[in-house]
């Protein structure tokens, strides 16, 4: 069953961002605000910025991010339903396996979350942002989510294994509230450490499938135009010089639909990758590996660019966060088995280190337990 009939819109529709809305600089950053990763979360809690309707504790969009998150999953209180008070009762968050509405599911699932695994920690790793407190700020948040499974989850008794798997948020928040968010969190990964076999639990969970899954046509074109820009602000907004918006979606459109000739302009020799499903690598050769894999599988795979925004300026370099979505068959053998001729949805949100217009380090989430789902029950059905 999905639950996309109840599908309405926010209170607080999310506006396009523009050139105006990124931050030139990075005074108000992760890297500012921990001191380099010496401190978790400082005692003065950073730059100050306007924060307009916010809770007036809170100093930056950085602090926000980071200090809500600590406060929900990590305080010794834990206040989980502090979760009605910074997400909107209306908020729309698509998943790894489809749309979740209302911050009362939020709250059940973190509830879940917290039980499969009492000493959790959200450790933040970065926080890519733009917007402000009349548009909406925008904040990629890749976290390391750390813990050990003691406890029963969705996925069956206690492990007693210990995960470490990396999470990214893209949300958008005005006046204390996320109401729009775009999250993975690498459920693949997770499984994977909990030594659970991937497609023997999609084969058992399509049976029992989870909230949202499979998505209707609906949510994943909602999913696709949501939060996203009506053209590319490169089109509407063109800019002289190095530009994050062109940069970002040339590069995955040559990569993922063209013939790949970007990897070895725009990616540095040593790059460090950080993927779905444990997926991690140094060299431009091996991302050419990882990219022919994926596109073996699916060979007509289309792919777009759903919203691009950024840090930075050309001294210091550019942090860019960049949220895709594709389309393709499964026509292919190898990492998804024997082809299934499945239509199947991808999507993921992708985090740029830029210097001197080459990507120094790039770190990757798609939906992949989704997709070998969405794989098992075409192959269950033939």
């Amino acid at each position: 069953m999905t639950n996309d009939s109840s599908i309405k819109k926010s209170c607080h529709p999310a506006k396009p961002l523009t050139r105006f809305h990124m931050p030139t600089d990075f005074s108000i950053s992760l890297d500012q605000y921990t001191s380099s990763r010496s401190v978790r979360i400082p005692s003065d809690f950073g730059s100050p910025q306007a924060l307009v309707g916010f809770d007036p504790d809170y100093k930056n969009i950085v602090d926000y991010i980071v200090r809500i998150t600590h406060r929900i999953w990590e305080t010794d209180s834990r206040e989980v339903e502090y979760i009605g008070e910074t997400y909107s009762k209306d908020s729309r968050v698509f998943d790894d396996y489809g749309l979740q509405l209302g911050c009362e599911k939020i709250i059940s699932d973190t509830h879940h979350t917290t039980g499969a695994f009492p000493d959790i920690i959200l450790d933040a790793e970065e926080v890519i942002w733009a917007g402000d407190d009349s548009t909406g700020f925008h904040t990629s948040h890749l976290t390391r989510i750390i813990g050990t499974n003691t406890g029963i989850s969705r996925y069956g008794e206690p492990k007693g294994k210990k995960i470490s798997v990396m999470v990214i948020a893209n949300c958008i928040a005005l006046e204390n509230e996320i109401f729009h968010e775009h999250v993975l969190y690498n459920t693949s990964a997770m499984l994977q450490q909990l030594d659970i076999d991937l497609w023997e639990e999609a084969e058992r969970l399509i049976s029992e499938p989870p909230a949202g899954w499979p998505r209707s046509n609906e949510v994943w074109m909602d999913l696709r135009q949501s939060a996203t820009p009506p053209k590319p602000l490169y089109l509407s907004e063109p800019s002289m010089g190095f530009d994050p918006d062109k940069f970002a979606r040339d590069i995955h459109d040559n990569i993922w639909n063209g013939d790949r000739s970007a990897l070895k302009d725009r990616y540095a020799d040593n790059v460090m990758f950080e993927g779905t499903t444990n997926r991690l690598f140094e060299g431009r050769d091996a991302y050419i590996t990882y990219v022919e894999t994926i596109r073996a599988a699916f060979p007509d795979l289309s792919f777009q660019v759903d919203e691009v925004y950024w840090m930075g300026n050309e001294r210091d370099g550019w942090l860019i966060s960049a949220r895709w979505s594709a389309e393709g068959t499964h026509l292919g053998d190898g990492i998804y088995k024997k082809p299934t001729r499945q239509s199947c949805q991808l999507w993921g949100i992708t985090q740029w280190r830029v210097r001197s217009e080459v990507i120094e380090a790039e770190w990757q989430l798609f939906n992949e337990f989704d997709l070998i789902m969405q794989i098992t029950k075409a192959r269950k059905n033939n």
